[in-house]
C-alpha cells in the first residue's frame, strides 16, 4: 500500500499525529459495508425503464475516473486528491500511481503503452490541488522514457515517478509461471472490516492470508503470503490505470506478520505490465487474482513482491516495493 517514508499508509514522515491515528485504527477496523459506496455523484433519480437506465449508467464517471481526473497543460498538468480514495492521514498511494499514469497516457507525446512505472515517495500529499511536471526524457523507435515530479502549492517534491512506455510487436511467447489456484471470485465472502475510504472502494475477497488485527502475541510472526480477489466496489471493466492502482491495493505485509496495524508506507514502488492496452481489453474482466509476499523485515524496512493475474490466467502486471515501519 503505497505512502512514504514512516507515515501510514499514505505519502509522507513520521510525526505525532501518525502516532494519534495509530491509536484509533483498531477500533475503525470494525466498520463494515453498511452503506452502499456507489457514491454521492449517484443523485437519486425517479424510477426509469431498464433500457434508459443501462443507458444512463454507462454515461456516469466512476468514481476512480473522477479520481484520476487530470487537467493538460504543456509541461505541467493538474489534479486533485480524491476523498473517495483517502487513507486516513493522506491519499491512497494507489490512486496517486494511477493518476500520474494517466497524465502520461494523456499526453500528446506519448507512443505505446505502459512497460514499469516506478514511484518514490519523498514528502507527504495534502488535500487539494497538485501539479504533474511531466517530461519525456528519452525516446527512440521502440521505447519512451518518462519522469513525473508531483508538487503542491510550488513547494518542493512530494512524489517522483519515472516510466517506460514500449511499442510491443508480435513475438515468441512463453508464460513459465503458473496461475495460482483459488475457488472462483463468486465463491469468496467479500471482506468486510474496512475503515479507510479507498479500502471501501475495493471489493477484497481473501483466499488464503485473512488479514488478522488482533494483535495476539504468538511464537513466530504470522504468514505474510495473501492470495485474494480484487476488484472495484462498483465494478469498473479493468484498463491499465486501475491495474497500477490495484498493484497497490495489497494491505501492507507487516500488518499480516505481525497481526497488527504498524506506522507503515512505501518508500518506493514498480510495477511491471505484462500485457498492453489491447490485450487487456481483450481479456474484458473487472476483477484480478492477487498474490503478495515478503521476504524480510528488517531495521525499520521491508519488502513485497505481488501478482496480479485475469481469472483466465494470464498474468497482467508484477510489483516490487520497499516500505517503511516502525515496530
Amino acid at each position: 500500500m503505497l505512502g512514504t517514508q514512516p507515515t501510514g499508509p499514505v505519502f509522507g514522515r513520521p510525526d505525532d499525529k501518525l502516532r494519534d491515528e495509530q491509536s484509533r485504527l483498531a477500533s475503525l477496523l470494525t466498520d463494515c459495508f453498511a452503506v452502499p459506496v456507489i457514491g454521492r455523484r449517484f443523485a437519486p433519480t425517479h424510477w426509469l425503464a431498464m433500457t434508459e437506465s443501462a443507458e444512463m449508467l454507462t454515461k456516469t464517471q466512476h468514481l476512480f475516473d473522477d479520481a484520476t481526473r487530470v487537467t493538460a497543460g504543456d509541461s505541467r498538468w493538474q489534479g486533485r486528491t480524491s476523498d473517495d480514495y483517502w487513507a486516513f492521514v493522506g491519499p491512497f498511494g494507489g490512486i496517486t500511481a494511477a493518476t500520474i499514469l494517466r497524465a502520461l497516457i494523456d499526453h500528446p507525446q506519448r507512443s505505446g503503452d505502459p512497460l514499469s512505472v516506478t514511484v518514490n515517495c519523498c514528502a507527504p500529499i495534502a488535500q487539494g490541488a497538485f501539479d504533474l511536471d511531466v517530461r519525456l526524457i528519452k525516446a527512440n523507435r521502440s521505447t519512451q522514457h518518462w519522469r513525473v515530479e508531483l508538487s503542491q502549492g510550488g513547494a518542493e517534491v512530494a512524489t517522483l515517478a519515472t516510466a517506460v512506455f514500449a511499442e510491443r510487436r508480435p513475438s515468441w511467447s512463453h508464460q513459465r509461471a503458473e496461475f495460482p489456484k483459488s475457488p472462483p471470485f463468486a465463491q469468496i465472502q467479500p471482506y468486510p472490516k474496512v475503515a479507510a475510504p479507498w479500502v471501501k472502494q475495493y471489493d477484497f475477497r481473501f483466499v488464503e492470508g485473512h488479514p488478522d488485527f488482533s494483535g495476539a502475541v504468538k511464537d513466530a510472526p504470522a504468514n505474510a503470503f495473501s492470495k485474494l480477489w480484487i476488484g472495484d466496489r462498483v465494478p469498473r471493466k479493468i484498463d491499465m490505470l486501475s491495474l497500477m492502482s490495484m498493484s497497490d491495493a495489497f494491505f501492507g505485509r507487516v500488518f499480516h506478520a505481525r497481526r497488527e496495524l504498524v506506522p507503515f508506507g512505501t518508500v518506493s514502488l514498480t510495477t511491471y505490465f505484462h500485457v498492453d492496452a489491447e490485450d487487456l481489453a481483450a481479456e474484458d474482466i473487472d476483477r484480478v487474482l492477487a498474490v503478495a509476499d515478503a521476504k524480510i523485515f528488517h531495521k525499520s524496512y521491508g519488502d513485497q513482491a505481488g501478482e496480479l493475474w485475469s481469472p483466465q490466467g494470464r498474468l497482467l502486471a508484477t510489483t516490487h516495493q520497499t516500505a517503511y515501519f516502525k515496530a
